[in-house]
């Protein structure tokens, strides 16, 4: 198989200025509600990109759990490598892709720590597996086998029962943008990137070469 020739034009829609939303959380909402409708996989799902103290970067993909306070919510362990790298760097970066309809978003902030009484809700509603495993995964660590895991699990699950509370180094993330990219694929690569970036007054936009 040969990678360079794969290859595909892109059809489906422009993105112009005239029809751009002045606020580019607004115009996020619009364009995750035609993820929903297109039946897009997993469309909550984005890559969260940061670095180290040495500026080191690396990257996974999370899902967004709300657009709250004007930012983008995720939750995870604390003591996990994103957290860790987060504490050191505030600076981290999103991007979606909605291959199906050709798009792409990408955000760029800084981030904060949801209020505690946020993670404490939002955990609750997790299924109990999930918020069992909490307590079960040091997230990040290495572990000696797949076993010690599911002995950790059984732990968790014979001390907490099916009311785990929420641990204190798990809890919610929000990226506050300072610039949001609409990337629209169109024929011939003469993509359409719309770029907003925070300004004293609220946002500025320009449109950047594909």
């Amino acid at each position: 198989m040969n990678i360079a020739d794969l290859r595909q034009e892109y059809m489906r829609a422009g993105l112009s200025e005239s029809d751009a939303q002045r606020d580019p959380l607004r115009q996020f909402e619009l364009w995750f509600k035609d993820a929903l409708a297109a039946g897009v996989p997993l469309p909550n799902a984005m890559t969260l990109a940061t670095a180290d103290a040495a500026g080191v970067p690396s990257a996974r993909v999370v899902l967004l759990k709300g657009l709250e306070g004007g930012g983008f919510v995720f939750y995870t362990s604390y003591v996990s490598r994103k957290a860790r790298e987060l504490a050191a760097r505030r600076a981290a970066c999103l991007v979606f892709l909605w291959s199906e309809l050709e798009r792409q978003v990408r955000v760029e902030g800084v981030v904060e720590k949801v209020p505690e009484a946020d993670s404490d809700r939002y955990f609750a509603t997790r299924p109990l597996g999930a918020r069992l495993s909490a307590w079960a995964s040091a997230q990040s660590d290495p572990v000696p086998s797949r076993g010690h895991l599911e002995a950790r699990m059984a732990q968790a699950e014979s001390r907490y029962g099916d009311a785990p509370p929420r641990p204190a180094h798990w809890g919610g993330f929000r990226l506050l943008p300072e610039a949001i990219e609409f990337w629209q694929g169109r024929a011939d690569r003469l993509h359409d990137r719309l770029r907003y970036a925070k300004a004293a007054a609220g946002w500025t936009l320009e449109r950047l070469s594909p």
